[in-house]
């Protein structure tokens, strides 16, 4: 190829390249003036609309969605007013919402959107105790049950998982809810015996004695977490003199064999026996207006004490006026129904812890002095609950209650309407000077109201003295048929 051939070759490229630079250039122009002519037109045309705050908000559940507002104008004049809102953010449901903002007429107008993401970033909560874990050295680490909630998802506690740090130093429970959001907590793992063995009182916290009774410790219950047959280690301080009348204190106490001390106590009474001849009136199923209030008025008259088994019935200022005046205020039963007092052992001090609170509300006083509805000897618990008298004859003093039930009845609760001489004549008929006289009555008869101010007169007179129930008085026991 020749100088001068390469020479034009060259020319014309030149020529081309000149000419393709000049076609971009005029298109670059145009596509400019475009852009430029159209954003005149719609600073001219079209009305400004901007959003305050962010143009993508992030929501937590259920948290609540609140608006930042907008602005809008055009030449000066504000359009804000005019601005129409579009759409709903439900922060109840988990999910991505948009709300629309739109300000001017038809092709005129402008259009700005906010998104709003509602998530579940909350972690879930684990129901555990944090404190580090005590077992006795060697026992087996055996995971708690441990329940979850999430605030989305809900109880989430089928997905807890434990894992035990390969030391056995630890363990961590972890869950995690539908969002991914992860809740961990670890407890240390100690392997030593920390606790005390527990001592628990065969019998109640209070026994009763007599001066003259054969005293018989029922001793304790040993229970240890991590040693058995304490049994042998027990000791016990203290002693009962059963010839002396007072209060004897015994201190059961054991140790096992990491150190672990327990303890219990317990407080022995003795008393002299009720003398022969005393009269305790004693009055069930009340109090009720009418009846009980002149009782309480005869016996303030002769100065004389009794006792009141009360049920839940009747006016409060009738049982705040037997405390006030120094009768004692005793525990019946709440309903007196025996198909629910009877029902099951559950629920007869269910009953009679109702009718406990009621008298500790009225009066302040915690009694402790119960009697039985239809008594010890009752044979109509049978039919709700066979051999519960057994077992609540037992039970209810290793709870701390003394039950008396009754040597003398009035007669005033059986069948037909006695009269008050009848009434009268039952109890004198039947009082003793060799004994002491438990006489049941109710308080809710009117002839036995109108019985009682000569029963009384006829006490007086032939010797007998009169006395209300305490925790000391000796208990009058039927035998139990049940």
């Amino acid at each position: 190829m020749s100088v001068k051939k390469e020479s034009n070759k060259k020319k014309k490229l030149k020529k081309k390249k000149q000419f393709f630079n000049k076609k971009i250039l005029i298109v670059f122009v145009c596509i400019f003036s475009v852009l430029f002519c159209g954003g005149l037109f719609q600073l001219i045309f079209f009305p400004r609309l901007s959003l305050k705050g962010e143009k993508t908000v992030v929501l937590n559940y259920k948290e609540k969605y609140v608006e930042k507002g907008y602005l809008a104008h055009h030449f000066g004049k504000d359009l804000t007013n005019d601005v129409k809102v579009k759409g709903k953010v439900r922060t109840n449901k988990l999910g991505t919402y948009q709300i629309e903002y739109r300000v001017g007429k038809g092709f005129f107008s402008r259009k700005v959107v906010r998104t709003v993401e509602v998530r579940d970033e909350e972690k879930p909560k684990l129901e555990i105790d944090t404190k580090d874990i005590y077992l006795c050295p060697g026992d087996e680490i055996v995971p708690e049950k441990v329940k979850a909630f999430d605030n989305y998802d809900g109880d989430i506690s089928k997905k807890v998982k434990s894992v035990i740090s390969k030391d056995h130093s630890s363990i961590t429970y972890m869950v995690t809810d539908k969002s991914g959001n992860t809740k961990k907590v670890s407890k240390k793992i100690i392997f030593k015996d920390i606790e005390a063995p527990k001592l628990t009182l065969n019998g109640g916290e209070i026994l009763y004695y007599y001066l003259g009774d054969e005293f018989s410790d029922p001793s304790v219950t040993i229970t240890d977490n991590c040693d058995s047959k304490l049994e042998s280690n027990l000791k016990v301080d203290g002693n009962v003199d059963m010839n002396q009348v007072g209060e004897y204190v015994l201190v059961y106490h054991v140790e096992d064999k990491a150190g672990n001390k327990g303890e219990v106590k317990r407080t022995v009474k003795i008393n002299e026996r009720t003398k022969n001849g005393t009269i305790y009136l004693t009055f069930d199923d009340g109090p009720q207006s009418g009846t009980t209030d002149v009782i309480l008025d005869i016996l303030k008259e002769e100065g004389v004490k009794a006792t009141f088994f009360v049920t839940n019935k009747g006016p409060d200022e009738l049982i705040k006026r037997e405390y006030d005046e120094g009768h004692t205020v005793a525990l019946h039963t709440a309903t007196h129904d025996y198909s629910i007092v009877y029902a099951s052992g559950e629920s007869y001090f269910e009953d009679l812890y109702s009718v406990q609170e009621r008298v500790k509300r009225i009066t302040g006083y915690e009694s402790k002095i119960i009697r039985f509805p239809g008594g010890s000897s009752n044979t109509v618990s049978r039919k709700y609950t066979p051999g519960i008298m057994s077992y609540l004859t037992t039970e209810v003093q290793n709870r701390g209650f003394r039950y008396y039930d009754w040597n003398l009845s009035s007669g005033d609760a059986a069948g037909g309407s006695p009269t008050s001489d009848q009434i009268y004549n039952n109890v004198v008929g039947s009082l003793s000077h060799d004994r002491m006289n438990m006489v049941l009555m109710h308080d809710i008869k009117t002839y036995t109201r109108d019985a009682l101010k000569r029963i009384i007169q006829y006490g007086k007179e032939n010797g007998y003295r009169f006395e209300a129930i305490t925790m000391d008085t000796e208990m009058v026991t039927q035998r139990v048929n049940n």
